[in-house]
């Protein structure tokens, strides 16, 4: 698998730190979290990490990506991290799986990454919006191809919804497409049709000139017309078993993803990139980074509470033939506590 610069800077990050171990005060613990691809969608940890708050509640922080949102689930399955960042559905999963999680916070409310981005030429054909594209027809009468970076991702928990939603359910073929650098040149070469993209990659795409957004959910509206209102899309989740062995550094945890979240919410835009962009977005466009950064400041209050209304509205993407999601009670997966106390420490 081809890593992009911008894992490296994380891989290499962690081998520094254990060719060339820091000392770690006697109160000190090590706080591993795990997310999906090197994108602003996961700043919230880095900028964590990056402002120093981790180290202020006394946690040594390890971030680590992957290539898609399922890496998370996935290393916290294996118990390679405490902590995982990623789409709601993932500690819904987990815990279908005799692996019990809690959802601890979430850090976005509308899905910056239910986008859906049409090839340019199907576009300038007539292919505008997503009842067209069901409609497409490839050579051979097939149905067309829309890509999410993996089955029983995020992307594809939302993508297939919104063609559901509207009863088309059964329209398209859905594959996986990986990250950015498979995720672009297959939309470019036509071997996809559409794919998933956050806003991020909808600035590339549409700056290099091969794709067009038509179906964009930061326009007011968009998201609510198919899923009814805000849904915890992005959250902080861990075992269950880290969550009741350890509390207080699951404490310390969200103390410092919080504040993160503060300074996010009070702070200029242009000085939030500033922070993040040169350790872990070197080399991306600047103006897709400011999209994605700026993309919940402009959706949501950003102040991570997850009430049981929002989360019973994730009923319909959750819940559904395929996604092998039991229902699941809002008191049985989501805990608030942490957060409680973080906010009655940090008024």
């Amino acid at each position: 698998m081809k890593i992009t610069r911008r894992e490296a800077l994380i891989a290499g990050s962690a081998f520094a730190a254990t060719a060339f171990p820091r000392v770690l005060s006697a109160e000190e613990k090590v706080a591993k979290l795990a997310f999906g691809p090197v994108s602003p969608v996961y700043a919230i940890g880095m900028i964590a990490e990056l402002k120093g708050y981790f180290r202020d509640e006394g946690l040594d922080p390890k971030l680590v990506a992957g290539n898609s949102g399922t890496f998370g689930r996935q290393t916290l399955a294996a118990e390679q991290a405490m902590f995982a960042h990623g789409d709601a559905s993932h500690p819904l999963q987990l815990s279908a799986r005799g692996k019990p999680c809690k959802i601890l916070l979430a850090t976005e409310m509308v899905c910056s990454y239910a986008n859906i981005v049409v090839r340019k030429d199907l576009y300038d054909s007539g292919i505008t919006s997503v009842d067209k594209l069901a409609a497409y027809k490839r050579a051979n009468d097939a149905k067309p191809i829309v890509a999410a970076t993996a089955i029983g991702s995020g992307t594809w928990v939302y993508g297939t919804y919104v063609f559901e939603a509207r009863g088309l359910g059964d329209k398209v073929n859905w594959v996986a497409g990986g990250g950015p650098n498979t995720m672009f040149p297959s939309l470019e070469t036509k071997q996809f049709d559409a794919i998933m993209a956050p806003p991020s990659w909808i600035v590339e795409i549409e700056k290099k000139g091969f794709g067009k957004v038509i179906y964009d959910t930061s326009k007011p509206g968009e998201f609510e017309r198919d899923f009814g209102g805000t849904v915890p899309v992005l959250v902080i989740y861990a075992l269950t078993d880290t969550v009741t062995q350890d509390k207080a550094m699951v404490q310390a945890f969200v103390n410092a993803i919080y504040r993160a979240m503060k300074w996010v919410k009070t702070s200029p835009l242009a000085e939030v990139q500033a922070l993040v962009a040169p350790k872990y977005f070197s080399g991306v466009d600047p103006e897709a980074v400011t999209a994605e950064l700026g993309f919940d400041t402009s959706t949501w209050a950003y102040d991570g509470t997850i009430d049981k209304a929002s989360f019973e509205r994730g009923a319909k993407p959750w819940y559904r033939k395929g996604t092998d999601i039991p229902e699941t009670k809002y008191e049985d997966v989501v805990d608030m506590s942490f957060l409680d106390a973080a906010k009655a420490k940090y008024k």
